[in-house]
């Protein structure tokens, strides 16, 4: 095989942020089954080397690097040491994001500063310090976590709907523009997976007025797909080289329904939402219980 060549994924080198924990773990663990050598970048360093010291127990290869993506001088530096140490940067998941949900009303400008920072700009510092790396081997693949929150209306998260849908958009866009040079671009528009981030996460917030038991009530409904599964799935799209990765797939159906006739899914949505709000009043003019797990 040439050096000068993407490797899918045996003996690739890929580094992937928000590893620690939900979709960053369950992709760093299936690279390392793929024969990949992982970067397990997370700020909850304790986690990530969790993380990494599991994968090389169980034969692969990782080593955790604790990393704050709204750092840009940092993700810049990491992807510099992983070249300058391997020889290759084959893969860049820009995966780290936190969630901030609840009415609109409560949310407060550093809500939006801190979920922007991350989500958004911390995808952007990702392919800034990445792009002209893998643009200098002439090949490489940056794989952008969005959400179908970023493919179509999605009240009661719209700060996080807002940032994926600029992921959605900064990922085609890019993905168009750079084709030429070697260098694939994928988002992966996850539905509903059992990650922290459902219920907030350890870094974002959720400004709601149910308890744990009727969150987790809630949740349970969507039938959420394990972190593990969605990763085999993920990969396998990635490695056809697919723009838009929606997983589990059935929520297809909303995007294609976006597409061909947003005005009927707006007012789909706008129904089901009356109905929750009717049997969780979560968003009352009740002082919220605002979670930052």
């Amino acid at each position: 095989m040439s050096d000068k060549m993407l490797r899918i994924y045996n003996r690739a080198v890929a580094v992937v942020t928000g590893a620690a924990s939900g979709i960053g773990r369950g992709l760093a663990k299936e690279l390392a089954k793929r024969g990949s050598d992982v970067i397990v970048a997370d700020i909850q360093i304790e986690l990530a080397e969790e993380v990494a010291s599991a994968i090389r127990t169980a034969g692969g290869k990782a080593q955790a690097v604790k990393l704050d993506v709204t750092d840009i001088s940092a993700v810049g530096s990491l992807l510099q040491n992983t070249m300058e140490r391997t020889g290759r940067l084959d893969y860049l998941f820009n995966n780290a994001g936190i969630c901030i949900a609840g009415p609109i009303g409560m949310h407060t400008p550093e809500d939006w500063n801190r979920i922007i920072g991350v989500n958004l700009r911390g995808v952007i510092n990702g392919v800034h310090c990445a792009y002209p790396i893998m643009l200098h081997q002439g090949f490489g693949h940056i794989v952008n976590t969005a959400s179908v929150a970023g493919l179509m209306p999605s009240p009661g998260i719209v700060a996080y709907s807002t940032t994926k849908h600029a992921v959605v958009g900064l990922s085609m866009s890019l993905r168009a523009e750079i084709a030429q040079s070697g260098i694939r671009v994928s988002v992966l528009c996850p539905g509903v997976v059992r990650t922290p981030i459902l219920t907030g996460g350890k870094y974002g917030k959720l400004h709601i007025n149910l308890s744990d038991e009727q969150l987790q009530k809630a949740l349970e409904q969507l039938k959420p797909m394990s972190p593990d599964q969605f990763a085999r799935k993920a990969l396998d799209a990635i490695a056809r080289n697919c723009a838009v990765i929606i997983i589990p797939s059935w929520f297809k159906l909303f995007w294609w329904i976006n597409r061909l006739t947003p005005a009927l899914l707006m007012l789909f949505i706008q129904k089901q939402f009356e109905k929750l709000l009717k049997r969780w009043p979560w968003g009352s003019s009740q002082p919220p219980q605002a979670r930052s797990i």
